[in-house]
């Protein structure tokens, strides 16, 4: 018995990532996004919630992860989703950015790749925690947690949902139009702020890296 448990945890530690990446099966009326993805350290699961499988590269699972985060890719799956249930078939039909793309320069900052600009901000917002410390070794980052700061955060997650309308090469005006359509995003913003904060920052964050194309930047 001692053997066959000492395999079990020698399998287990070899063969199978310290982190999982996955999404909630049903969504709710009173959320305000459709699309509800979470990284997290291994532990068991479920049926709640799907696990993707055949993620072996940290780096592109983060990016996956903040692509599926994103206004823009929790838009293109509404379009899929008839109802509350992300299954499996309905996810895998839903279009991500492909990897091949992550490796290219970023075309608002071309002196780094998109991987590299999303990924120093998707671990800022994602390793809070030390059991999260596995995945971001994996991603090469070897430091503490990142402090929570609410409106730091805001400003990260501005820019990435920018980033990734960019990359999904919508025009301003399909911007502001998707931003419309997250009634429950924006009457939160109303009631808290008097103005849609979110739309109006990620318009900001959109123009900046827009004028740094036109400039070749």
């Amino acid at each position: 018995a001692d053997n066959a448990q000492a395999a079990a945890q020698w399998i287990l530690e070899r063969r199978t990532p310290k982190w999982l990446i996955g999404w909630r099966r049903s969504g709710r009326g009173s959320d305000s996004r459709t699309m509800l993805p979470a990284l997290l350290p291994r532990a068991g699961v479920g049926d709640s919630f799907f696990l993707f499988t055949g993620l072996r590269r940290a780096d592109l699972a983060a990016c996956l992860l903040a692509n599926l985060t994103s206004f823009a890719g929790d838009f293109v799956v509404r379009q899929k989703a008839g109802g509350p249930n992300l299954s499996f078939f309905v996810m895998s039909q839903i279009a991500v950015i492909p990897p091949d793309a992550y490796s290219l320069p970023a075309p608002w900052s071309p002196a780094e790749t998109v991987q590299q600009w999303l990924l120093s901000r998707i671990l800022e917002l994602i390793y809070t925690s030390w059991d999260l410390q596995a995945f971001a070794q994996a991603c090469g980052f070897d430091g503490p947690p990142f402090i929570w700061d609410e409106s730091r955060r805001f400003q990260v997650r501005c820019e990435l949902d920018a980033a990734f309308f960019h990359l999904y090469g919508l025009k301003r005006t399909n911007v502001a139009y998707v931003m419309d359509t997250f009634d429950k995003v924006a009457g939160n913003d109303m009631r808290t702020h008097g103005i849609y904060r979110t739309k109006d920052e990620i318009l900001a964050r959109f123009d900046a890296m827009a004028t740094n194309l036109g400039a070749g930047l």
